[in-house]
């Protein structure tokens, strides 16, 4: 255990998944990719890290991280997504503990390690410029700003009455259209479930013949792994004979996002996937979450899924940008590590292998 000049103790070690699963449900910044089970499916056990931040007995921040390993390079990159978790549940948001656990996880990082350190955290642009100066502060850089990812959040606070009320018309209109019908709507998080939205994922990236950003035989993973309380909830419109829309979702924390959806040409015909959607923000707002994220809207390359998350998200949307991502590392005799892992990277995708490198050795995010 090591003291900070704040009198905060800082712990690092590797947290079995229990341990580390009961952490994180301090937090009300909690979220899918802070568990245990999801770095767990991209990296080996000794390979993830975990550094709590303490004041006196209680825990007030936590960070787990994922330890990248390059052939020749050994130990290169330390990643760190939508953390650290600070937001402790009940209390107010102190931005002291965030730069306590910025300054911990630099100097152990980048400093002692001398490993790059990248952090994508879970904050926002129009709210956080005050922690994007914590950043700079400590010592922190921000990779280029078209890394910055936008996104729609929906109020949950109000009344569902008010939210479907600033649903825009003609969202509205195909909801109740999807109503009339009477569409059946099946949920839960079984393995079952699972199956069948990827089956009908399946059919919507062979419709539409997009590249998959996502693999999602590692969330299935993933679900098999989580514990029942944070396992992601599956939305299925149909019956176990054929189902039209689905979509998958994760909520931990006051926050539920988006993570995956899917519609054949049954639900483009029955508005299910509108029925869905107001399923999760029933589920949503039972379990008492504040916001849904819709998790990346792109107007100009997907103006579709932009249009039908936009209705969802309705008149008072909250459209907004993710801070961006920030990096730290130490130079060796004028040598950064940054420069020598971009020159790795750069020199692999002369030889056609970056794509390999993104998907099995990073696998950021």
């Amino acid at each position: 255990m090591k003291k900070t000049e704040g009198g905060y103790d800082i712990e690092i070690g590797k947290y079995d998944k229990a341990t580390w699963h009961d952490t994180i449900e301090k937090f009300d910044d909690a979220c899918l990719y802070q568990t245990w089970s999801y770095d767990v499916t991209r990296a080996r056990p000794e390979n993830i890290d975990h550094l709590i931040l303490k004041k006196g007995s209680s825990v007030v921040a936590a960070t787990q991280i994922r330890i990248i390993k390059m052939p020749l390079f050994g130990n290169a990159i330390a990643y760190i997504r939508w953390g650290p978790l600070w937001n402790l549940k009940g209390e107010r948001r102190n931005p002291g503990v965030f730069q306590q656990a910025l300054r911990a996880l630099k100097n152990e990082y980048a400093d002692r390690r001398r490993l790059l350190l990248v952090i994508l955290p879970c904050l926002f642009w129009d709210e956080d410029q005050e922690l994007r100066s914590i950043f700079f502060e400590e010592g922190f850089m921000e990779q280029t700003p078209q890394s910055r990812q936008r996104t729609l959040l929906l109020d949950l606070q109000p009344t569902l009455e008010v939210i479907r009320q600033n649903f825009i018309k003609s969202w509205r209109y195909k909801l109740k259209q999807a109503e009339n019908m009477q569409l059946e709507i099946i949920e839960g998080n079984s393995e079952v479930l699972f199956d069948s939205f990827i089956h009908l994922y399946h059919e919507l990236v062979e419709r539409k013949k997009f590249s998959e950003s996502n693999d999602i035989y590692e969330f299935k993973a993933m679900q098999s792994d989580l514990p029942s309380n944070h396992k992601m909830r599956i939305f299925l419109e149909g019956s176990q004979n054929e189902f039209g829309s689905g979509a998958i979702c994760s909520a931990l924390g006051n926050k539920g996002v988006f993570l995956f959806g899917a519609t054949n040409k049954r639900g483009l015909s029955n508005n299910g996937s509108s029925l869905v959607q107001w399923r999760v923000i029933h589920w949503l707002k039972s379990i008492g979450c504040r916001w849904y994220d819709l998790n990346g809207i792109s107007p100009a390359t997907n103006p579709g899924t932009y249009t039908f998350k936009k209705g969802l998200a309705g008149k008072d949307a909250r459209d907004t940008t993710f801070l961006g991502t920030f990096e730290s590392y130490t130079s060796i005799k004028g040598f950064s590590i940054s420069m020598l892992n971009r020159f790795y990277l750069n020199y692999f995708s002369k030889l056609n292998m970056m794509r390999y490198i993104k998907a099995r050795l990073l696998k950021m995010p």
